[in-house]
């Protein structure tokens, strides 16, 4: 498994999991959709309802904020 930065993994879990309308993390028989199932590819649990998922997506906001702000530091510097 190739090595994945925490800005890239932050990004990804933000866009793909924010938004509801990105579809169902469940389907009909109760099986993880293809979208919940991402969040398995990036190390992360697999979300069982769109609340599960708009964590994932607010934990993905709070590492590119804390990324940010250490950029910020470093330039300062």
């Amino acid at each position: 498994m190739p090595t994945r930065s925490p800005t890239r993994r932050s990004v990804t879990r933000t866009r793909r999991l924010k938004d509801p309308k990105g579809g169902p993390m469940v389907d009909d028989k109760g099986e993880p959709t293809r979208l919940a199932l991402s969040a398995r590819a990036w190390g992360e649990p697999v979300p069982k309802d769109n609340a599960g998922a708009k964590r994932l997506a607010a934990k993905g906001t709070k590492l590119l904020e804390r990324y940010h702000a250490a950029q910020e530091r470093a330039k300062r510097s």
